[in-house]
């Protein structure tokens, strides 16, 4: 049997190629994530590709979403930031299917694939091999990363320029290297997946170590989190999914959010009534 680079089909990670499906996947093992009560799921890109599809659409002037109809795994979808310089792809999304390759060939390739935290690292080595291009990942998160290649490529401090008006940065919180883009373009815009996640309000973020088992971070944490959006110039937040935008007020509703969220965390009680 020919190698196959199973896909864990609760969180999306991509393993290293087999000729079996792996007995655990990491990621869902860490108690940031999950395991379906039957067991782990395993599927394929050529399974994936006759359930589902890419769709497109205009999140922004610039910005473009591509994501999986009907959802899969955790359902996030990625976002292309164009530039002058070329295109990022920020987080990713498990099925890579021609006419995804075709539509972003037309728009002038990926020049960089940049991934927030290992829950989003998807297929990010089939995405950087048909585009040829790297994928950056901090390096605080390299034992997370389940198919190893030379695409891949860590970068460690606080701060990574990618391309001119590009920038990423450490905001760690929900995985030491979690990371968020800073988009210098207009009134400046932060992608954030859901190391800062946009809340259903539109109004606010929120920050967790694990979502789905709401466990929440240190009133301290999430305080040193704030300091580093503070010192970005930004007007909108781009989150994980579709609907999680805050297009503009953003640096004021990320202000609240930490306030509200340490004081929540630190007491004395409840915040109304």
């Amino acid at each position: 049997m020919n190698p196959t680079a199973f896909i864990c089909a609760t969180c999306g990670t991509q393993q290293a190629p087999a000729a079996a499906p792996p007995a655990t996947c990491a990621i869902c093992e860490d108690p940031r994530q999950w395991v379906p009560a039957a067991g782990q799921p395993w599927t394929t890109m050529e399974a994936l590709a006759r359930r589902h599809a890419i769709g497109w659409r205009e999140v922004a002037p610039g910005l473009l979403g591509c994501g999986m109809f009907p959802d899969f795994a955790i359902a996030q979808r990625a976002l292309l930031v164009r530039t002058p310089a070329g295109n990022v792809l920020w987080d990713c999304v498990a099925l890579l299917d021609p006419a995804t390759v075709a539509i972003i060939k037309a728009l002038g390739g990926i020049s960089a694939i940049a991934i927030s935290h290992p829950h989003y690292y998807a297929t990010m080595v089939d995405w950087a091999r048909a585009f040829d291009c790297p994928v950056l990942l901090h390096g605080a998160d390299r034992k997370w990363v389940m198919r190893p290649d030379p695409a891949i490529r860590f970068w460690e401090g606080e701060r990574h320029a990618v391309l001119p008006g590009v920038t990423l940065h450490r905001l760690g919180g929900h995985f030491a290297g979690g990371t968020i883009l800073h988009w210098d373009v207009g009134r400046g815009g932060i992608l954030t997946g859901d190391i800062a996640s946009v809340t259903p309000d539109r109004q606010h973020v929120s920050f967790m170590w694990s979502f789905p088992n709401w466990v929440p971070l240190p009133a301290a944490e999430v305080t040193r989190m704030g300091a580093v959006l503070e010192a970005l110039d930004f007007d909108a937040v781009y989150g994980a999914w579709w609907d999680r935008v805050i297009p503009t007020g953003g640096k004021a509703a990320m202000r609240r959010s930490v306030a509200r969220y340490v004081a929540a965390v630190t007491g004395p009680g409840p915040l109304g009534d």
